[in-house]
């Protein structure tokens, strides 16, 4: 064969598979973003299709005897590797997605351990830096007789705050480490209810605020820890007490229905500004309106993790946490599934 021969072949064959590869090259481009799949059985038929063409182009077009042995070896070889494209694609998709997956939780940890650092070092500073201003002034002598008792309470009043800022960061952090291990018991909330009730009872009345239940007739039982559960409950009701004025009411409401059991805590405050709607369960935010904690030292302390505490204690019972306006305050709904007879 001269060299004559040669160039011509080749140039048929470049010239027959050439469009064959830019054609497949654009088929893949604009199935990326459709199909996994499609792209892979594309790419595995273009080097496939262009050989073929390639052939025919140096056959100079003719369908010879050596054209069909290679069409139908190629033919094969299409038979067995357009299927493995495809379950490759798959795999590589399930990987995909797992794999962005794993990120999102990193990034979320990530993030959730910044903002419980930034907690702790804006947050407990000002209890701590108050305990020892006050103990400094005691042990200086400046601080007149009379008034030592009154100082002593509030150094034990500060004391009571770290110490319940600690246990919620306890909390927030075996949340965020996945640690939370729910007891598999048969609960009734009507009796949870009771306890949170007697717990806020006090702060209630000192902050002038009305607060009742509303149980129904038949008990309510969903599969979990009955200490969560109150710790939830008694986060919503804290919750709603400090944000609601003077005068106003917080409903405790449970029941069950076809979507399963359910525990709402309603307040007449002023409500949950929109724009704080989606954020109301971040660990440590706190809203942008007026919806603030007033003064009433028998009310939370505020920490900013009661709210996201709760939350993650209700996503460990499988349930859901929601938080909307009413017409008159907010409401916070806690859905749980209800425990089989």
């Amino acid at each position: 064969m001269t060299a004559h021969e040669l160039l011509r072949i080749a140039t048929w064959a470049l010239a027959c598979s050439v469009p064959v590869v830019l054609l497949g090259w654009l088929i893949v481009r604009l199935a990326r973003s459709v199909s996994l799949a499609v792209s892979m059985v594309v790419l595995v038929l273009i080097p496939t299709v262009a050989t073929l063409a390639g052939v025919l182009g140096a056959s100079g077009l003719m369908i010879t005897h050596t054209f069909r042995h290679v069409a139908v070896i190629l033919g094969i070889v299409a038979v067995v590797t357009i299927p493995a494209a495809v379950l490759m694609a798959r795999f590589q998709a399930r990987r995909m997605v797992w794999e962005n997956q794993i990120r999102d939780t990193e990034r979320a940890s990530e993030e959730s351990r910044r903002q419980l650092v930034a907690f702790v070092s804006h947050d407990l500073r000002t209890p701590m830096a108050g305990i020892r201003a006050v103990a400094e002034a005691m042990a200086d002598g400046v601080v007149p007789e009379s008034e030592v008792r009154e100082h002593a309470r509030h150094i034990e009043h500060e004391s009571v705050r770290l110490t319940e800022m600690v246990n919620d960061l306890f909390e927030m952090s075996k949340i965020n480490a996945g640690a939370l291990e729910v007891p598999q018991e048969k609960v009734a909330l009507d009796e949870v209810v009771d306890d949170v009730l007697a717990a806020h009872k006090i702060a209630a009345e000192r902050a002038g605020v009305t607060l009742h239940a509303t149980l129904p007739t038949e008990p309510v039982q969903v599969i979990g820890s009955d200490r969560a559960l109150m710790r939830v409950l008694s986060n919503l009701v804290a919750n709603a007490i400090a944000h609601t004025p003077s005068g106003g009411s917080v409903t405790l409401a449970i029941g069950a229905d076809e979507n399963g059991a359910f525990a709402r805590v309603d307040d007449t405050g002023v409500g949950i500004d929109e724009k704080d709607l989606p954020r109301v369960f971040d660990v440590a935010y706190r809203g942008s309106n007026t919806r603030v904690h007033g003064s009433n030292p028998s009310l939370p302390s505020g920490s900013g993790l009661g709210l996201a505490i709760a939350a993650g204690l209700v996503q460990a019972h499988h349930g859901t946490l929601s938080a909307h306006n009413l017409g008159n305050g907010a409401r916070f709904e806690v859905r749980l599934p209800l425990a089989a007879d």
